[in-house]
């Protein structure tokens, strides 16, 4: 790890003093979204309600430039140029990014499956369909026990990928299936989500600091 990586997290430790007890499985999950990324495979992500709509802003940190511009080279932009006009406009416009898919959209897939099955494995099925060994799927609970989270952690374990986590309270029962978990000191819904943020924007700010 760069020290200027180490450095995002030591500012964000000092600004969220709240957060000083979890320096080390913020570190363990960076390590696991890290080694996923390197490897080459593809980060999941679920949650409800605000947590849902963290998934999305994760994503979007992930798929897209966040603090530093991500240029395309290499023989990418290569190939692109070979294209013509519309290549090298391309190449003005594209960002490189990290495959992070949210599980929480989908809207079509989603009403069409809780319209035929049980919604509580929504996430689950998504992970049946997408995860491969090596993937990891992120679950953001405020409380631990979002069953349907559970389930698609489950599903995760069967086709060996790793199973990462963003909590609250005592974290749960997703803190006995996750291989790392980051259980904020908080237990109210939303002040669960108020640490769940810096945490999340500390490890998108690390991996972007380490691949870009």
């Amino acid at each position: 790890m760069k020290g200027t990586t180490k450095q995002i997290l030591t500012e964000t430790l000092e600004r969220y003093p709240a957060l000083a007890g979890c320096e080390e499985d913020i570190l363990s999950t960076y390590q696991t979204l890290y080694n996923c990324f390197a490897s080459g495979h593809r980060l999941y992500l679920c949650g409800n309600g605000g947590s849902a709509s963290d998934c999305e802003h994760i994503a979007g940190e992930l798929l897209k430039s966040f603090k530093k511009c991500r240029p395309v080279q290499g023989g990418y932009a290569e190939a692109l140029k070979m294209q013509g006009e519309r290549g090298q406009v391309l190449i003005e416009q594209l960002e490189c990014g990290l495959p992070a898919v949210s599980l929480c959209g989908h809207a079509a897939f989603s009403t069409a499956f809780q319209n035929d099955r049980d919604p509580m494995f929504v996430f689950a099925q998504q992970v049946n369909v997408w995860g491969q060994a090596g993937d990891v799927l992120l679950t953001l609970s405020t409380s631990g026990n979002s069953k349907n989270c559970i389930y698609a952690a489950t599903v995760a374990k069967a086709k060996n990928m790793q199973v990462a986590a963003l909590l609250g309270g005592t974290g749960g029962m997703l803190k006995d299936l996750a291989d790392c978990a980051v259980i904020v000191p908080e237990k109210e819904t939303f002040k669960v989500q108020e640490l769940h943020l810096p945490v999340y924007h500390c490890l998108c700010a690390m991996l972007e600091e380490e691949f870009f």
